[in-house]
């Protein structure tokens, strides 16, 4: 593996940026936020940062036109873009209390954004020929938790996606992968919450971004097409 496009910047794509370059890989990083992409700059100068909406196709194909003429081709490409919540968050409240626009973030934003990633991104990889494609993606997707029904429909719809997209993809040498990261990932967003809380509840960023390297690094006879992130600590459900 040697380049990488991630899509996202403000925490999880920033760490992931940053792991995947201190292992030797050339890094892009594609974002709506000017001020995100300028905190990646900043700590990685060398890396290529793109304004883009992930909503629009015009966009997409252009982060991906550029990292391609940038470094010759996209070995890896990481999605940890995440929905404008309006403050709403993922726990939304008791069903029967929710309005209609309680899934707009998801329907609305998040999935369009995440379709049209994996469209794009599937042409350019199915046009090298190889490539590892990983979405990632929370516990929702996998179980429906109270109080989170909004962000479990936006869940369950991302993971559809990728199933579908890896049984066509292996097909043509690509690997596309789901990363559920069933867990608070700890974050400047979310450490005032873990306060004193033990570490073990919850996972950091730079696990995270090991998996991921994890799933990229993956012998072709051997592909996981989904892996679960679950701390020791953390209620599992199987």
């Amino acid at each position: 593996m040697q380049s990488a496009l991630i899509f996202g910047a403000r925490n999880l794509g920033r760490a992931v940026a940053l792991h995947l370059a201190s292992s030797g890989v050339d890094v892009a990083v594609a974002a709506r936020s000017e001020d995100s992409l300028a905190r990646v700059k900043a700590e990685l100068p060398a890396s290529l940062t793109i304004r883009a909406d992930a909503r629009e196709r015009d966009d997409v194909e252009r982060a991906f036109t550029s990292a391609i003429e940038s470094f010759g081709r996209v070995d890896l490409v990481v999605v940890a873009i995440s929905p404008s919540t309006g403050g709403g968050g993922r726990s939304s409240g008791e069903i029967s209390g929710l309005a209609p626009a309680a899934l707009d973030p998801y329907t609305s934003d998040l999935l369009p954004a995440l379709f049209t990633i994996l469209t794009v991104g599937a042409g350019f990889l199915r046009a090298q020929g190889s490539g590892t494609y990983i979405q990632i993606t929370g516990g929702s997707s996998r179980r429906g938790m109270p109080k989170t029904a909004p962000w479990a429909t936006g869940a369950f719809g991302t993971r559809g996606m990728i199933q579908a997209a890896a049984s066509e993809l292996r097909e043509d040498g690509v690997h596309a992968a789901l990363l559920i990261v069933d867990a608070t990932i700890e974050s400047d967003k979310t450490r005032e919450r873990l306060t004193g809380r033990d570490p073990i509840e919850s996972t950091s960023e730079q696990a995270v971004a090991e998996a991921i390297e994890y799933l990229a690094r993956q012998d072709e006879r051997a592909w996981t097409h989904e892996l679960q992130l679950t701390p020791r600590g953390d209620r599992w459900v199987p």
